[in-house]
């Protein structure tokens, strides 16, 4: 009787699993590709509809959930085994690992814990002030210097806050939320201000470039976007107020703690210099050398000097680093290769221009909501930098302003708000393990709403005065 108690139990739990399960082998089995869609991309997008069934649900660990991606992949005959492992070969998967190592080297010598200090004492102590703080910072420097950076800097310093406020993070988890997504989206919305924010821009570029569109200098660009990242930064602070609902109004207990544990750590020391002045090498790094070298080469370059100066244990490293999110993230990265390689991305496109073209008789109006609504569904499914690889090519060949077009898929395609894989800052706040994938959604869709308005806004307010 009780082991049919357990199985019951079991499949009441499971149910979305089994839901997805069934779901894809009706789809594999029962269900005729259309004629324009090859095998192996109809199967991509099995894959992709089951993994964001269970991604929504959340009946398994995300990294459960990676592994599922990556066999079925494989089990499907999309691609061959070896093909779909070498995906983790890879500077995104490589940046990942080394941003969440250099996160636990940081936490070690106890800098994360000086940064959080100066940072409260430019915003104060009271809760609504840090977050903006927070999402101001992030934003600004994500601008210039990328989200992946910001994003691998700022997480420590957001943790070490909420660990002074509670002891248990998860007994204040909205507080929790509010602090760690004020970096993700903070660094997200920034990393459209600016060509440096973000791979994504600087291929729009070049996009125009082979179009003969035109040039858009660096300043040009500032001028065109960053009124709509200064105007996202408060109203990204009151969504994530309303949606987390922080438990505490002020953090004066925490700061206290924080203060004292400072104090008794004393003045740097020689170790914490060390530590201090890696760091901004692999910043600089990431800064200036990141096209020549990669992000994730640099990265991992600065996990082997805190190694080699001994200020960090590998040991330490191997237990505080989140190996499941690494394995999250590199599973994503190869089912948006094989959306793009099996032509599903491609095809998903021309399906949303044939049916909205039935619908929208202006050939300017359609351009633009196919850029928005394309770059918006592709880039929580894809990377953005790959969304705009895909769809810059499709909406400019539509005709029309090309420069406005590219600079609406190039803002449109960093709206990767809805899941932990969406956007790396999204990744990287995941693997704190104190956020949930429903949170995402909770705090998404209104970030997804804010940002459609001021994408709007930007087009029919600002850019007809330049």
């Amino acid at each position: 009787m009780n082991s049919y108690i357990d199985i019951l139990f079991w499949i009441r739990q499971k149910k979305w699993l089994l839901i997805a399960l069934v779901y894809g082998l009706l789809m594999h089995h029962s269900v005729t590709p259309p004629p324009d869609l090859n095998p192996a991309a109809f199967d991509a997008l099995i894959i992709i509809s089951m993994a964001l069934i269970l991604i929504v649900t959340e009946p398994l660990p995300l990294p459960a959930i990676a592994m599922f991606m990556l066999f079925m992949q494989v089990v499907l005959g999309i691609d061959t085994a070896n093909n779909v492992a070498s995906s983790f070969m890879n500077d995104a998967v490589f940046f990942i690992m080394g941003s969440l190592m250099l996160a636990v080297a940081i936490v070690s010598q106890g800098l994360d814990k000086r940064l959080a200090l100066g940072i409260i004492t430019l915003t104060g102590h009271k809760t609504w002030r840090i977050v903006a703080g927070f999402t101001a910072i992030s934003a600004i420097l994500a601008s210039f210097i990328g989200e992946h950076t910001v994003a691998a800097m700022m997480m420590p310093v957001g943790l070490t806050l909420v660990r002074y406020a509670h002891k248990d993070p998860r007994k204040v988890a909205g507080l929790t939320a509010a602090l760690l997504f004020s970096i993700a989206y903070g660094a997200t919305i920034g990393s459209i201000g600016t060509p440096s924010g973000g791979g994504r821009n600087v291929i729009m570029m070049n996009y125009w470039a082979e179009f003969g569109s035109g040039s858009v200098t660096y300043l040009e660009w500032i001028k065109y976007v960053y009124p709509m990242v200064l105007f996202q930064i408060p109203f990204t602070v009151f969504i994530l107020l309303w949606t987390f609902k922080p438990e505490q109004s002020n953090l004066d207990s925490a700061v206290r703690k924080l203060v004292v544990d400072v104090a008794r750590a004393g003045r740097i020391k020689g170790r914490e210099w060390l530590a201090i002045i890696l760091f901004i090498l692999v910043f600089l790094g990431w800064v200036f050398l990141s096209e020549d070298f990669g992000l994730g080469i640099i990265a991992l370059l600065g996990v082997f000097l805190y190694l080699s100066f001994g200020l960090v244990e590998w040991q330490e490293l191997n237990r505080k680093t989140n190996w499941g999110v690494i394995l999250l993230f590199g599973a994503a990265i190869s089912i948006g290769i094989q959306m793009n390689q099996t032509g599903a991305a491609e095809w998903i496109a021309h399906v949303i221009i044939t049916n909205l073209g039935k619908v929208i008789d202006s050939p300017a109006i359609l351009q633009g909501s196919v850029s928005v609504l394309l770059s918006g569904v592709m880039s929580n499914i894809l990377s953005s930098s790959a969304t705009v690889a895909v769809v810059g090519p499709i909406v400019l060949d539509l005709g029309g302003d090309q420069i406005l077009i590219g600079f609406a898929t190039a803002i449109a395609s960093a709206f990767g708000y809805f899941t932990a894989v969406a956007a790396p800052a999204c990744t990287i706040i995941y693997s704190s393990g104190l956020v949930k994938s429903k949170d995402f959604l909770r705090a998404g869709w209104k970030m997804g709403v804010l940002s459609l308005v001021s994408l709007l806004g930007l087009s029919l307010l600002w850019w007809p005065l330049l």
